[in-house]
């Protein structure tokens, strides 16, 4: 069995969404004889997070009602590399998505080191219609599921229907298909995200 980490790493100087140096993470390490040990001080969209309902709803469910059994299970990487804007119903209709899948979409985001500003994203008709079939849950290689939409439409809409949204992961290398995914997020509590360790095994359960 193989184990594939999808998960972005965490670093000062690393990309952050639009460069924006409050999004830095900062580490501070103070080392005291032997004793090191290192504070962060880091935004919890950083990197790969999973987002919750009070990021774009007001009043919106904290993080902790989103339940460890929907993070881990079967999942379904889409090849989406030739996709050069927004991803359209159109553009996943050609695949056999099923209700209750957990769909992660490779896009060229994952080839580009840097903030891309027109970086591919989920587009209102495309979370409609993954929301209609009934999803569990959608990944972009992305540091935002949406981009240059006015109200996020695509947020509001997986979170009115429980689909939960994972940011940030990184599918350069991995091939479409089935895996077994399992994503961890920090066990945090009456928060719009949490950072998390995803990760990807080619055996499927």
């Amino acid at each position: 069995m193989k184990v594939y980490d999808i998960t972005t790493p965490i670093f000062e100087g690393m990309t952050v969404y639009k460069n924006k140096p409050e999004k830095q993470p900062k580490l501070n390490r103070v080392t005291n004889g032997y004793v090191t040990e290192t504070r962060i001080d880091m935004d919890l969209h950083t990197g790969t997070h999973i987002d919750a309902p009070l990021h774009m709803v007001e009043n919106g469910s904290t993080f902790e009602t989103i339940s460890l059994e929907s993070l881990v299970g079967k999942a379904k990487v889409l090849d989406l590399t030739n996709v050069e804007d927004g991803i359209t119903k159109a553009d996943l209709e050609s695949f056999d998505i099923q209700k209750g899948d957990f769909v992660l979409f490779k896009t060229r985001n994952s080839s580009i080191k840097e903030f891309d500003f027109n970086f591919i994203f989920l587009a209102k008709d495309g979370a409609e219609y993954l929301a209609e079939i009934g999803v569990r849950g959608v990944g972009i290689d992305a540091l935002g599921v949406e981009r240059s939409q006015e109200g996020h439409p695509t947020h509001k809409t997986l979170f009115a229907n429980n689909v939960i949204v994972i940011e940030g992961l990184r599918l350069k290398d991995i091939a479409q298909g089935e895996y077994t995914m399992v994503a961890a997020p920090i066990k945090i509590v009456g928060t719009d995200a949490a950072p998390a360790r995803v990760l990807l095994f080619d055996k499927i359960n």
